[in-house]
């Protein structure tokens, strides 16, 4: 490491230290959630329809699902400090851009560079953490709180998402980030001190770019497959370029010697079985959770800002429950948490299928509860598994990867059931109507992945070190706090 231990565990720098990841952290998952409060608003002042929608969220979580595993390399080849703040500033700035967008191709666009920044301001986040508090019990006590703050984003965003948008409009979501960025420029560029692993592994360039490519041309399909029509010649290219990009990117991996995803890991069956499951988990999720304030708004009737707090049981149920899944995974072992979380949380999205525009709002805030505790009962543990299913050498990489593939099913999860409701749409039904089929496709995909991983999800409980996906209220944190932790011994 090019920093000492002196002073880098010196107590005044690490707790400005642990001041300036948390709020970064903070940032990253507050536009997360604050964005699904503006979508109606964006809708209506861009002038935009339901892909352009698609495309504001899914730009965002592409870039960061395809880049998170290269950004922790790049943070410990060429600098931990000089990463963070290499992307909190691309961050900023990509704010300043979505805000001053005065078109949907500027907003994506400016999405993009927001999902870059935030795949290198996250893992460089945890990594500067990891090398500052070297003991384990002090490392999980910082990573718990990193967690916890994190947390405090998810479930502000809804709530800050709808006061600014209703007082202010959507340019003012992003611009809530630059204040936030400045001040962790300033003291980062002060007091941060500079730490590296020189023995980190070579950055996977082809990997990387057939990844990002091969996704996107699939996102691209799949979103504009409804606009277009399905068998048209740009959307029928689209998957064509998918399958030979993705092909083209499991070959690479497999004759690469350092590998960003080294294929071997997936004949564990324990590790493939979790990472399968965690795809549907960010699907149904992520893809849910697109149309939960457009519901509140377009089908009940709502202000944005009643909708934007209508929709907080679901978070507020994931940041309270989480922090115990680790440990009842612990008791009970995977396969009985993770699967009744899958049930619980495929019986509320098949419920939330089920309401009106007259149906009460005493009749909908514990559908969503459901939903939120049930894929609260299933990150962590998952993310557990995976780790379990790999050497100890291999726990960062294994948490790495079982983040990216939530994102992907993020990602996928907008494009398709976006999809269902363009469909449904064409074919003469309502919005509501869309709605419902949306949410109940993706109530029968979650519950049918826990019926999978009741029958395959091997009956192993996780090791006594895993105690950071115990804590962690976000999977993101769990998976970089693993890859920082291997990456700085």
């Amino acid at each position: 490491m090019a920093a000492s231990p002196a002073a880098v565990g010196s107590r005044p720098n690490r707790s400005v230290l642990l001041t300036v990841t948390c709020l970064g952290q903070f940032m990253v998952l507050l536009d997360n959630t604050i964005v699904g409060a503006a979508l109606p608003d964006m809708q209506h002042r861009l002038h935009t329809q339901l892909t352009g929608l698609q495309w504001i969220v899914d730009a965002y979580v592409l870039l960061v699902a395809m880049l998170l595993l290269s950004g922790g390399v790049f943070a410990d080849r060429f600098g931990r400090k000089r990463v963070y703040l290499t992307g909190v500033a691309v961050f900023t700035a990509a704010s300043v851009v979505c805000s001053l967008a005065p078109s949907i191709g500027w907003l994506v666009a400016g999405r993009v560079l927001q999902g870059i920044g935030a795949a290198a301001l996250s893992p460089a986040s945890l990594a500067l953490l990891a090398a500052a508090y070297p003991v384990p019990q002090e490392r999980i006590k910082a990573i718990g709180l990193w967690a916890g703050f994190s947390g405090v984003g998810l479930a502000a965003g809804p709530v800050a998402g709808g006061v600014l948008t209703e007082a202010f409009g959507w340019p003012s979501i992003f611009l809530v980030n630059l204040p936030i960025g400045v001040v962790l420029l300033l003291v980062g560029l002060r007091s941060l001190v500079e730490a590296r692993n020189p023995s980190a592994p070579a950055i996977d360039v082809p990997g990387t770019v057939l990844s990002v490519l091969g996704v996107g041309a699939l996102t691209y399909g799949l979103i504009e497959g409804g606009a277009r029509g399905w068998t048209s010649p740009v959307i029928l290219g689209s998957f064509t370029a998918a399958v030979i990009l993705l092909a083209a990117f499991v070959a690479v991996e497999a004759r690469r010697s350092a590998p960003m995803l080294p294929l071997r890991l997936f004949r564990q069956r324990l590790f493939t079985v979790s990472n399968t499951a965690m795809v549907v988990v960010g699907f149904a999720l992520m893809g849910s959770s697109f149309f939960f304030s457009q519901f509140f708004v377009y089908v009940q009737g709502s202000s944005i800002l009643r909708a934007g707090l209508q929709t907080l049981p679901a978070t507020l149920a994931m940041v309270i429950v989480s922090p115990f899944a680790g440990r009842l995974a612990a008791r009970y072992g995977f396969r009985i948490v993770v699967t009744t979380g899958l049930a619980l949380a495929g019986l509320g999205l098949l419920a939330l299928g089920m309401v009106h525009a007259n149906t009460g709002y005493g009749n909908v805030w514990w559908r969503l509860g459901v939903v939120g505790i049930g894929f609260a009962l299933t990150m962590s543990p998952l993310t557990g598994a995976a780790i379990q299913a790999v050497s100890p050498q291999e726990g960062g990489l294994a948490s790495g990867i079982s983040s990216t593939t939530r994102q992907i099913g993020a990602v996928l999860g907008v494009a398709v059931l976006g999809a269902i409701v363009r469909t449904r749409q064409s074919g003469g039904a309502s919005f509501e109507t869309g709605l419902n089929s949306a949410f109940l496709a993706a109530g029968a995909v979650t519950l049918a992945t826990a019926v999978f991983t009741g029958l395959w999800l091997a009956r192993s409980k996780p090791a006594e070190g895993s105690a950071a996906p115990q804590r962690s209220t976000d999977p993101d944190a769990v998976t970089t706090s693993n890859e920082a932790s291997a990456n700085s011994r």
